[in-house]
């Protein structure tokens, strides 16, 4: 088989490796009613996963002031943090992840989740090891932004030709699009196929396990 021009394949975590809307949107939608705010919908909420939070709030909430930002930021981490909220791995995620490490491929994450949060999601699911890099919506711009993504390339002193990007959502593709990294799109998370191949998906995939094969066609025999 012919050398792939990858080296490096950077996820986008939620939705893409972690089966996590659902979780997501329920502790938005607690925390909002905890906090007295106006309800919006699964669907409203579902379309911005994958955004940084500050993101997310101001497109939920245009007006809402600092204190109330606060308040509800407080309120969701200590709704997502209660058992059975954050939820687990997609099926075959961890199979597949150690697969690509032993045939070579340096692993990264850029998500909309913070720091705190992706830490402990990596530590709850047992594949913080598999990653050499990650970069969180609180440490770089929020996607669309190629910010997290640059970050990840400089720390890992690869060019963006030798770059692999895959992620759930018309975010991840226009990231990785703008500064010129392939983008692979996944239809286990919140966006439907043509929006990723709208916004520059070269192929979209049922789910993450489905990767190895696509890497093994792109090589050739």
């Amino acid at each position: 088989m012919k050398r792939l021009p990858y080296s490096l394949i950077v996820f986008d975590w939620d939705g893409t490796l972690m089966d996590s809307a659902a979780g997501i949107v329920g502790a938005m939608q607690a925390a909002a009613a905890e906090i007295g705010l106006p309800d919006r919908s699964a669907e409203q909420m579902r379309e911005l996963i994958g955004l940084g939070m500050d993101e997310v709030l101001a497109r939920l909430y245009p007006d809402m002031d600092v204190d109330h930002v606060r308040s509800l930021l407080a309120a969701y981490r200590k709704q997502y943090g209660t058992p059975g909220q954050a939820g687990q791995l997609f099926p075959g995620v961890a199979e597949t992840l150690v697969g690509l490490r032993r045939q070579g491929f340096e692993l990264a994450v850029a998500t909309g989740k913070s720091r705190h949060g992706l830490d402990r999601a990596m530590a709850s699911t047992g594949v913080a090891e598999l990653f050499a890099y990650s970069r969180c919506a609180d440490e770089s711009a929020s996607k669309p932004a190629p910010d997290m993504l640059e970050d990840i390339l400089i720390r890992a002193a690869t060019p963006p030709e030798q770059v692999l990007m895959v992620g759930d959502t018309e975010y991840d593709m226009a990231m990785a699009s703008s500064i010129g990294v392939m983008a692979v799109g996944v239809d286990c998370g919140v966006h439907d196929i043509q929006r990723m191949l709208n916004a520059g998906a070269h192929s979209v995939l049922e789910d993450v396990r489905g990767l190895p094969a696509w890497l093994r066609e792109r090589g050739g025999d």
